[in-house]
């Protein structure tokens, strides 16, 4: 149990999907997954795809599916779920108390929160859970490396938080991204170039920010020369914190509604 060798995707979607890339792309041996999904055309090379949930405890059950759809296939799942199973969910808003009352007899219950950048071994993976023995938490954050960055939260309390920045946060950037593009075309650059030139920027600052010393606060007020082209762009971003409460308020959006699916899951 300790290696979790036998892992069961019941779902996979997009998210599911980057999260088996990545996996696959560390160099796991696709025969320890198994996917359940009856919608999914085809499944990587040696991976196993079944359309029902084998009856059969796996060491691992990564919970993909919609959070709405929890208790349609709570009863389908408990087939794979056995005493020392560790259920891995990825249902935004969905409680461990909600995964508890649906799955009483497991090895552990995890919700994870990841992004994308899974699928390239770059995504932060925020953790908590319950029930966990002291080598399946350790073999778990082994299992979850490949992955990106686990952290384990103290509180829940603060997962929808956490789904507003570390789930919802890369559309954000992908959508800031699009907007420097768009504001390149307007001032006469071809679009085609615009884009390239605005994924190009965004890459390298994001790189050097990871690597820098220095918190991005820091390194804006470093590129930025006082009375400078990059200042004047700064200012205004800065004058009546604009961009900080759009953000704020996009973030804020986002928690509401992973609170509200959350509830939605308690009342099923």
């Amino acid at each position: 149990m300790e290696l979790m060798e036998r892992i069961l995707i019941v779902g996979c979607g997009n998210m599911g999907g980057a999260i088996l890339q990545g996996w696959l792309r560390s160099g796991m041996e696709p025969s320890r997954f198994t996917i359940a999904d009856p919608g999914l055309e085809a499944a990587p090379e040696g991976v196993a795809l079944v359309r029902e949930v084998p009856e059969e405890a796996f060491d691992v059950v990564l919970l993909g599916v919609k959070p709405q759809l929890l208790d349609a296939v709570a009863p389908q799942v408990t087939k794979a779920v056995g005493a020392r199973t560790v259920l891995l969910s990825i249902l935004a808003g969905v409680e461990l108390a909600t995964l508890s009352g649906r799955f009483s007899s497991n090895g552990g219950l995890v919700r994870l929160m990841p992004n994308l950048a899974a699928a390239i071994g770059k995504s932060p993976l925020a953790l908590v859970g319950e029930g966990l023995r002291e080598q399946d938490r350790a073999a778990l954050e082994s299992l979850l490396q490949p992955l990106g960055s686990p952290e384990w939260l103290q509180d829940e309390t603060l997962f929808d938080a956490v789904t507003a920045l570390s789930g919802c946060g890369p559309a954000f950037v992908y959508r800031f991204i699009d907007s420097l593009a768009a504001g390149a075309v307007a001032l006469g650059i071809a679009p085609a170039q615009a884009q390239r030139l605005a994924l190009a920027t965004t890459e390298g600052a994001a790189l050097l920010a990871a690597s820098s010393p220095y918190g991005p606060g820091e390194l804006a007020r470093r590129v930025a020369s006082p009375g400078g082209s990059t200042q004047a762009g700064l200012d205004v971003f800065d004058t009546d914190e604009k961009l900080l409460r759009l953000v704020e308020e996009a973030m804020r959006a986002a928690e509401r509604r992973s609170a509200e699916m959350g509830k939605a899951a308690r009342g099923g």
